[in-house]
């Protein structure tokens, strides 16, 4: 390939936040999607006439679910090595969501691809394998230290990136983090549905749930600390819908996660320099899916309160900001 054809204006792009539950792509041509982290396989020959294709992406997925087999082929944010369906579904969903940011367009592409901090040399080893088969050129990233070039925070600074399947901490200090500089836990929004799904089946023992309503449930009405009003939903106990107040609930579970969060920071915070320590305090940004709970960023400020001045802001755009 000549030199000309190795700059920015013959190839495409992208960046790609590949997550447990939903995967966002940008590329340098204004393309923005985000996609479920779902593929579904007809389960016989009518749901291959009922779609007409082999295999569906996302939503798709989702509204055909009876019809298909579905497989979420990424677990805890790095992809599940179980089998080999797994690897083929994270592999076409991977083909499908650069195929998309494509456009039609067949030039080359340059993808950098986030994943979550602490995922092993051997996931990451994976994906490129995975990536190089749909790219002509791949970078896996951090995840959180994606948010933090986005964001322009290059020193002094936290990222709480908090998706479905982990809580990535990260503390930026000029330079690519190290792995002493990252910490990773798995209470993410993952967590959150499942102990949402236990906990209304044991209020109302009688409704009929499913983890995709959870999911649901929580991305419109999710919060901590003191509620504005009253949470209720409708659901449905022998197939007929009444309302249902949730508000305990969902703050409980939704509270749960914030401990790790905050014992994390600390914790990440300790390793900088005590000369740094207040600079850093003041530069702490929550991003991902779990920064749209309403007022996290204010109870972890006030649980970091004993530490001086504490300044938590969510980032403008968590769908996006780690592409």
């Amino acid at each position: 390939m000549s030199e000309d054809q190795n700059t920015p204006d013959n190839q495409l792009i992208i960046g790609i936040d590949l997550g447990t539950s939903r995967t966002a792509v940008m590329s340098n041509r204004g393309y923005k999607q985000i996609t479920r982290t779902i593929v579904g396989y007809p389960k016989d020959i009518i749901g291959i006439k009922l779609l007409g294709k082999a295999q569906v992406f996302g939503d798709e997925a989702l509204k055909n679910r009876s019809a298909l087999t579905l497989y979420h082929p990424l677990e805890d944010g790095v992809i599940r090595d179980a089998s080999e369906r797994d690897y083929t579904a994270a592999l076409e969903l991977l083909k499908h969501v650069v195929q998309e940011a494509q456009q039609g367009d067949d030039m080359p592409v340059a993808g950098i691809i986030g994943v979550p901090s602490r995922a092993s040399i051997m996931n990451k080893e994976l994906l490129l394998q995975i990536a190089n088969e749909v790219m002509a050129t791949a970078l896996v990233v951090s995840e959180p230290f994606m948010v933090a070039y986005h964001l322009n925070k290059l020193n002094d600074a936290i990222i709480v990136d908090i998706g479905a399947g982990t809580v990535d901490i990260c503390g930026v200090k000029g330079s690519v983090p190290t792995q002493k500089d990252q910490i990773t836990t798995l209470k993410g929004g993952d967590y959150i549905d499942e102990r949402l799904e236990s906990a209304i089946q044991q209020k109302f023992y009688d409704v009929q749930i499913t983890r995709n309503l959870v999911r649901v449930i929580k991305e419109q009405h999710a919060f901590v600390g003191e509620p504005s009003e009253p949470i209720k939903v409708t659901l449905r106990s022998d197939g007929k819908p009444a309302e249902y107040d949730i508000t305990r609930e969902i703050r409980s579970v939704c509270e749960s996660i914030i401990p790790d969060i905050v014992e994390n920071i600390i914790s990440i915070m300790k390793g900088y320099d005590p000369e740094n320590q207040i600079d850093v305090l003041q530069n702490i940004y929550l991003a991902g899916g779990g920064s749209n709970i309403k007022g996290i960023a204010a109870m972890v400020e006030k649980m970091l309160g004993e530490y001086g001045q504490v300044k938590v802001t969510c980032v403008a755009d968590p769908d996006f900001a780690g592409c």
